[in-house]
């Protein structure tokens, strides 16, 4: 009777590597035992052994989305000090997040200075929407502009074009942080001409609207880009100063401090 068994396991473990279904081949023995010990039927049996393998794909996705998106660090949202940017409205950011945005087409703008926090959102944001099936990539915009230029040289702007048209969600970070060449603001405004009501993008940048002619150069470019990325669209604020800043002056301090506080303690 255990040559049996063996060989039927032997055969299962064969079927289930040929359907291509590791979760359950892995978990199969396991939750048998334990059904048999909590005198489970076998539909429920079945049920639990597709809900694990299910689970277990949806979690491969969803890793594979984060690796395709190519973030250059991962933020949460819980790990966002709203309290350090009042500015920011948090109940606006929880709604994004959500990701309906995506569904309705719709952008994002997140405006301010350097190292208030802009790219964390814009990351946080974007991997939410990874977790929920979206596909998404992330470019810096001067990384997005020099991969156009050099698409356009080598003949494959299209097929990158393509690429980008089959994304739910396209963020471009830094935007105004160095201004493009004619030919780059061009290409970059042809991106986001396509994307326009087919793909959200989420826009992170520390310039004011009406100095965006700084980096596309064109007033006619600047006004045409802004037209498509604000209709539509959703616009956070990061005010205050940069948490890059703030961490430096705190190390500061502490520099300074901990000199006058041996000494004190060698006073003692």
């Amino acid at each position: 009777m255990k040559s049996i068994e063996t060989k039927s396991m032997v055969l299962l473990h064969h079927h289930l590597k040929a359907l291509r279904l590791p979760t359950i081949g892995a978990e199969c023995e396991k939750v048998a035992s334990q059904a048999a010990t909590d005198n489970v039927d076998h539909l429920s049996y079945l049920l639990q052994l597709t809900e694990l393998e299910l689970l277990e794909r949806e979690r491969k996705a969803a890793d594979r989305r984060l690796k395709a998106a190519r973030f250059p660090t991962m933020k949460t949202l819980e790990n966002f000090d709203f309290t350090a940017r009042p500015s920011v409205n948090k109940m606006l950011v929880a709604e994004l997040a959500r990701c309906e945005f995506i569904d309705k087409r719709e952008n994002v703008l997140l405006v301010g200075n350097p190292g208030t926090g802009k790219s964390h959102l814009a990351t946080a944001l974007a991997a939410a929407a990874c977790a929920k099936g979206y596909k998404v990539r992330f470019f810096r915009a001067t990384e997005l502009v020099t991969t156009l230029i050099e698409a356009r040289d080598e003949r494959s702007f299209l097929r990158l074009k393509t690429q980008l048209s089959k994304l739910d969600l396209l963020v471009l970070d830094e935007l105004g942080y160095v201004p493009a060449s004619k030919v780059g603001a061009e290409l970059l405004f042809d991106v986001i001409s396509t994307a326009y009501e087919r793909t959200s993008l989420i826009v992170t940048t520390n310039l004011p609207f009406e100095s965006w002619t700084e980096v596309l150069g064109s007033e006619r470019l600047t006004g045409a880009t802004l037209d498509r990325l604000t209709h539509r669209c959703r616009i956070i604020e990061t005010k205050g100063e940069s948490y890059r800043l703030t961490d430096a002056k705190a190390r500061t301090r502490r520099t300074k401090l901990t000199p006058a506080i041996d000494e004190a303690q060698a006073a003692r």
